[in-house]
C-alpha cells in the first residue's frame, strides 16, 4: 500500500480490492475512514489498523489468506466485518473479535472453521454464544431463543 494514501484525509470509504496487496500499511492520515475494502488480495495477517481505529466501522477482507483476526482489537467502533473465504481454522482465529463492542454483522462463510462447524450442525449456536451482540451472521439475521420473550416483556 502506497504512502500517498495519506493525502486522502477526507476519504470515508476506500476500496483497494483485487490489488495483490500483501500487507495493510500506510493508513496514517485517513482520519475520516469508515469503510475499508481489501478483499481479494494476498493479506495474511491483520496489522496497521491503529491509524484508522478511531473511525473504522466496516472492514471488508474476504478472499485473503488470513488465519487469525488478531490485530483487529484496536478498532473499537467496528460494526461490520466481512472475512469470508479466508483460512481461519480454529476458534483462536476469531477470539480477538470479542474485544469489539459494536460488532453486529459478521461474515465468515467459506473459512475452514465455519465449514467444519456447519457440517457438525453447531455453527450458529457457537457463534451466538461467543458473540452475543451479533445481529447478522453470514448474511442472515441471528434469531436467538428467548428473544421474543424479552421483547414482549419490554412493552
Amino acid at each position: 500500500m502506497d504512502a500517498s494514501l495519506a493525502t486522502l484525509v477526507k476519504c470515508e470509504q476506500l476500496a483497494l480490492s483485487t490489488n495483490q496487496i500483501e500487507k495493510i500499511s500506510s493508513l496514517q492520515g485517513l482520519s475520516c475512514l469508515k469503510i475499508l475494502s481489501l478483499g481479494r488480495n494476498y493479506i495474511k495477517k491483520i496489522e496497521g489498523l491503529e491509524a484508522v481505529s478511531d473511525t473504522l466501522e466496516e472492514l471488508w477482507i474476504s478472499y485473503n489468506n488470513i488465519e487469525r483476526l488478531n490485530g483487529i482489537e484496536c478498532c473499537k467502533k467496528l460494526k461490520v466485518l466481512y472475512a469470508s473465504n479466508n483460512k481461519i481454522k480454529a476458534w483462536e482465529g476469531v477470539t480477538s473479535l470479542q474485544a469489539l463492542p459494536c460488532l453486529v454483522e459478521l461474515l465468515l462463510v467459506g473459512n475452514p472453521l465455519e465449514e467444519k462447524c456447519t457440517a457438525d450442525g453447531n455453527w450458529i449456536s457457537e457463534i451466538s454464544k461467543k458473540f452475543p451482540a451479533l445481529k447478522k451472521l453470514d448474511g442472515k439475521p441471528i434469531i436467538r431463543e428467548g428473544a421474543m420473550d424479552e421483547e414482549e416483556g419490554a412493552e
